[in-house]
């Protein structure tokens, strides 16, 4: 027969994994509501990922292929738009510091773009709600459409010779106003303007995509003014999350890929962006 103390001790054991499993038990529920809201996340993760690849490479499309697929995923498009700039605040403000770290922006080709991008932009954002922009991206995409295809055939048929561009503030301008009163356009409007002047590809999406933070964060705030808080959303943190993971990738490949590479890319991503949005305005 075991002394009254060893029993004491059992028993205390006892009550101890109990205490524990009913504690295990209670964490469950946790467990399970981490693991849904992993789930949901995942895909506005993979497409922030992805867009931002695209965008930080090439200098453009991380607000048409976002909205577009949130779109498709269900979120409605003003949710979408608010969501897309409110994420683009932490990406280009990631790959614009990646470009600047691995020599690709343009200073002086830079200090020309932000002004007038931010009073295109604030003029975009304050005449939004009395100007229909839909009434004119149609006519803005059909001539990226077109510069996309004069980009394509230079790139493939003459060699790239960087030169100075002579318009810099007007294309500013209007990419910052097309880009806030549209919900998209600073990236194809300004890159493939510069480009089509015979810019460095390399220093000209490194200029083009950090010049873009400060343009995001105006638009952004005038969002946040406007819908409060309930434009971050789970998607907006998976846009974050995905755009992140990519941003430092960008920079490189723009430093390291042949410069006529780049504008082919850039050139084929015009075209196809600008050939889906006439779609969806006539079809």
């Amino acid at each position: 027969m075991g002394r009254p103390g060893h029993i004491r001790k059992g028993r205390l054991s006892y009550a101890d994994d109990f205490v524990a499993l009913t504690r295990s038990l209670q964490e469950i529920p946790s467990l399970i509501m981490v693991a849904d809201f992993a789930v949901a996340i995942l895909p506005f993760v993979l497409i922030g990922f992805a867009a931002q690849l695209v965008d930080g490479a090439l200098g453009m499309a991380f607000g048409v292929i976002s909205s577009t697929l949130l779109i498709g995923f269900g979120v409605p498009p003003a949710a979408a738009s608010a969501g897309v700039h409110l994420a683009e605040c932490v990406t280009t403000g990631l790959s614009g510091l990646g470009h600047a770290l691995h020599r690709n922006i343009d200073w002086g080709l830079f200090r020309r773009l932000v002004l007038p991008g931010l009073i295109g932009g604030a003029a975009g954002a304050y005449l939004l709600s009395s100007l229909d922009a839909s009434t004119v991206k149609p006519f803005v995409l059909a001539y990226l459409l077109i510069v996309g295809i004069v980009l394509l055939v230079r790139a493939l048929c003459y060699p790239p010779t960087p030169k100075r561009p002579r318009f810099v503030a007007p294309i500013g301008f209007a990419g910052g106003f097309l880009d806030a009163a549209g919900g998209g356009g600073w990236g194809p409007v300004v890159t493939s303007n510069l480009l089509i002047q015979g810019t460095s590809p390399r220093t000209t999406i490194g200029t083009v995509n950090s010049a873009e933070f400060f343009l995001t964060v105006t638009i952004s705030v005038t969002f946040i003014l406007s819908l409060g808080m309930a434009a971050f959303t789970t998607a907006t943190l998976g846009l974050i999350l995905g755009g992140a993971l990519a941003a430092p990738l960008g920079p490189v490949a723009a430093r390291h890929l042949p410069a006529r590479l780049l504008l082919i890319l850039a050139g084929a991503v015009i075209i196809g962006t600008s050939a889906y949005g006439i779609w969806r305005a006539f079809g």
